[in-house]
């Protein structure tokens, strides 16, 4: 290309008219740079520079995270809201309690609602149970959608985004509970999440949040793990391999099956969760955000409290003791409801 251009500004200059041969030169100029912009590195008309400079960012849009990592943050949007429910009435709720739950199960949102979910005013503080789901899988995916937009409108309890619910997407879900309270229960003071198989004692737990020595701030508790050691045997459940968590142990974290936090904390998670690679782990993903941030966990006063797995059923006594407990079926939860309500010996 150089030699042609020389050979063809010599010929230029031969040319009587020097107007003419200023303009045919510029011209000659544009089509040299014009040619270089095009061809420089390999680039073909339809590309641009930006195309080929390496991606600095966390994930891609639509980047499959892999078997260990979860695809957040994203831009995802709740389909099914409830904006206004913390700004109904002229009390914000006290205490919110928010429900993960699978969206066939229906069940257990229907015992959830006419068991401790029903709980709305305890001790002069409204209490208020939100459920929160992702999108349903095939098949059946629009026969149930429909159905959740009727219980919707029948509840006002529900809140949807458009995740697809699974298992592995639990930090996920978590995430959306966090950002769903931070933008719309701002003034609550305390928020729980806990599941949907679980017995909830609200009275105590509202005693609890009410003490004079519990904090309002920088706040969790739960049945906390200290010292929860990394599973590295790829056939058992929770694996993680060394190079997407090289410590030996998480930092400390309350088990996800139910944790109470002060309400300032949603917000600050959030702030340096995209500084965390999300694993699909997502309490023990808590607890990382939660170091970063400086905070740890709080044991609740008595360990009792919050009972995993407990050896034998609970009776009237041990459930008007506890704040939170397994159970292992939707008939179970209904009898410690009944024995928890109903008149029994003093304990």
């Amino acid at each position: 290309m150089s030699c042609a251009l020389v050979q063809f500004f010599s010929a230029l200059y031969n040319r009587s008219s020097r107007r003419s041969s200023i303009l045919i030169f510029l011209v000659a100029v544009g089509v040299f740079l014009a040619y270089k912009t095009l061809n420089v590195n390999g680039w073909s008309y339809t590309q641009s520079p930006t195309n080929h400079k390496q991606n600095t960012t966390a994930e891609a849009p639509d980047e499959d995270p892999g078997p260990y990592h979860v695809a957040y943050p994203r831009k995802y949007k709740f389909v099914i809201d409830e904006p206004e429910k913390c700004q109904t009435g002229n009390q914000a709720p006290f205490l919110v309690l928010m429900v993960p739950v699978a969206p066939v199960n229906r069940l257990a949102r229907d015992t959830i609602r006419r068991t401790w979910g029903n709980e709305t005013l305890v001790q002069g503080k409204k209490v208020q149970t939100l459920f929160l789901l992702g999108l349903p899988g095939e098949p059946g995916a629009s026969e149930l959608q429909e159905k959740l937009s009727k219980e919707s409108r029948a509840h006002h309890d529900v809140l949807q985004s458009d995740f697809m619910d699974t298992y592995n997407n639990l930090t996920i879900k978590t995430m959306l509970i966090l950002e769903w309270l931070a933008s719309r229960c701002s003034k609550t003071s305390y928020v729980m999440k806990i599941d949907s198989d679980m017995f909830l004692n609200v009275q105590n737990l509202v005693s609890m949040l009410l003490k004079p020595d519990t904090p309002k701030e920088n706040y969790m508790t739960g049945l906390v793990w200290w010292h929860s050691p990394v599973i590295r045997n790829p056939n058992q459940k929770f694996f993680l391999p060394p190079d997407v968590f090289a410590e030996p142990e998480y930092p400390p974290y309350p088990l996800g099956l139910g944790y109470v936090m002060s309400n300032d904390l949603p917000k600050k998670i959030l702030s340096v969760s995209p500084q965390i690679k999300p694993i699909y782990i997502e309490d023990a993903y808590l607890g990382m955000c939660l170091k970063l941030l400086g905070i740890k966990p709080t044991d609740p006063p008595s360990k009792t409290l919050f009972a995993v797995n407990p050896m034998f059923s609970y009776g009237h006594c041990q459930l008007r003791a506890v704040v939170a407990v397994t159970t292992t079926s939707v008939e179970q939860l209904l009898k410690y409801w009944e024995d928890y309500t109903s008149p029994g010996p003093p304990c």
